[in-house]
C-alpha cells in the first residue's frame, strides 16, 4: 500500500502548534519593550565593575599573574622557540585590536629570537609553568612605560 501526500498532511494537521522560540536577550520586536527589562550589554556591566576598586585591583592582579615575568627586553623560552619581549601593552582596548580577541586585557609583542628574519608580533598566551625566563627584562622607569610598553633606552 502506498501513502500519499494528502495522506500525511491530514496527519501533520492533527498536531498541536510548535512553541516559539524563546525570546533573545536583545530586541528583535516580538516582545513589549516595557514588560521584561533587557539584560545589560556586556560592555555597560564592565564599567560598572571598573568602578569598584576592589573589582579593578583584582583585575590588575590577575593580569600581571598571567603576563608573568614578561617585561620589556626579556627573553623567555617555551616548547615552540625562544622570544624577546618588545613590549607589554596593558591598555584593553589595544590588546584586543591588537589580538582580534573581543576579551583581552593584555597583549605582549614578541620577536622570535631563533628566527634572524623574525618579525615582532603580538600573544596572548598567559605565563604557564613550562616557560621558562632566559633573561630578565628591564623595569619600566616611568608610568607611560608601563602603560604604552616603551622603555627609553
Amino acid at each position: 500500500m502506498q501513502s500519499s501526500m494528502t495522506s500525511l498532511s491530514a496527519a501533520v494537521d492533527e498536531r498541536p502548534p510548535l512553541p516559539l522560540r524563546p525570546a533573545p536577550h536583545e530586541r528583535d520586536g516580538r516582545e513589549d519593550p516595557q514588560s521584561a527589562p533587557a539584560r545589560p550589554h556586556p560592555q555597560e556591566s564592565c564599567t560598572a565593575a571598573a568602578l569598584d576598586p576592589t573589582i579593578g585591583e583584582a583585575l590588575r592582579r590577575v593580569v600581571e599573574a598571567q603576563i608573568g615575568p614578561r617585561r620589556v627586553g626579556a627573553i623567555y623560552q617555551n616548547a615552540t622557540s625562544a622570544f624577546e619581549v618588545v613590549a607589554v601593552v596593558r591598555d584593553p582596548e589595544r590588546a584586543r585590536e591588537l589580538l582580534n580577541r573581543r576579551c583581552a586585557q593584555w597583549a605582549v609583542i614578541v620577536k622570535d629570537v631563533f628566527r634572524a628574519d623574525a618579525e615582532p608580533f603580538p600573544v596572548g598566551s598567559v605565563w604557564a609553568s613550562t616557560d621558562n625566563l632566559v633573561r630578565e627584562g628591564r623595569p619600566a622607569r616611568t608610568s607611560r612605560d608601563v602603560m604604552t610598553g616603551r622603555c627609553p633606552r
